[in-house]
């Protein structure tokens, strides 16, 4: 009765996971893009009126790294052991190394909140390991994780044409196209709605 139970629960943690990881990451890209303009990437210095916006997101990142970790694991204790062990490594080793990736890219653009430490080096490091590292690491866990819906009969065809699609530009763009990276919380958002609404499994 509890293991019935237990996977009841699953998709509807998952679910509420995902679009909770999706507000909050995004809310963290876009208020980083507010103090950094587009096209300016890493050379701009942060104007001190904006600060706000840098601070606000280095608040956010943390609970949307939580939030991500719940979405991942709660996706793998639904699958269980139905997934492919070669895919499921693939999984989960992309989620961790993209979640590390995010919260020291977050600890260095923290750097640009203190006085006298906004350097171009500080700035150019936080900005390469998100937009260079982190996305291509989340664009692999989108890939892998739309295998294994799709595998598993979780994810309709559509839901995981979207997910290759969006490990496709997170893959390829990188940093060359400013904002390219709300497609990734797009993505969470859209799967997070699916299995809320319709369930897994």
């Amino acid at each position: 009765m509890e293991s019935s139970s237990a996977r009841l629960r699953t998709p509807r943690a998952a679910g509420t996971a995902g679009i909770a990881f999706a507000l909050l990451l995004g809310a963290a890209i876009v208020l980083m893009r507010i103090a950094i303009p587009a096209g300016d990437g890493a050379d701009a210095a942060v104007a001190p009126g904006n600060r706000w916006a840098v601070s606000t997101a280095l608040q956010i990142v943390p609970f949307a790294g939580i939030f991500f970790l719940w979405f991942m694991g709660a996706l793998r204790a639904h699958a269980g052991e139905a997934e492919d062990r070669f895919v499921s490594t693939v999984f989960l080793g992309s989620g961790f190394v993209f979640v590390a990736t995010l919260f020291i890219a977050a600890g260095a653009a923290g750097t640009v909140l203190q006085e006298g430490s906004d350097t171009v080096f500080g700035r150019h490091y936080a900005y390469t390991l998100l937009t260079t590292y982190a996305m291509r690491m989340a664009a692999v866990f989108v890939f892998a994780t739309s295998t294994i819906g799709r595998r598993l009969g979780i994810f309709p065809r559509p839901l995981a044409l979207l997910g290759y699609v969006t490990g496709l530009v997170l893959l390829v763009v990188g940093s060359g196209v400013p904002w390219s990276e709300l497609v990734l919380p797009a993505w969470a958002l859209v799967v997070g709605l699916y299995i809320a609404r319709v369930g897994i499994g």
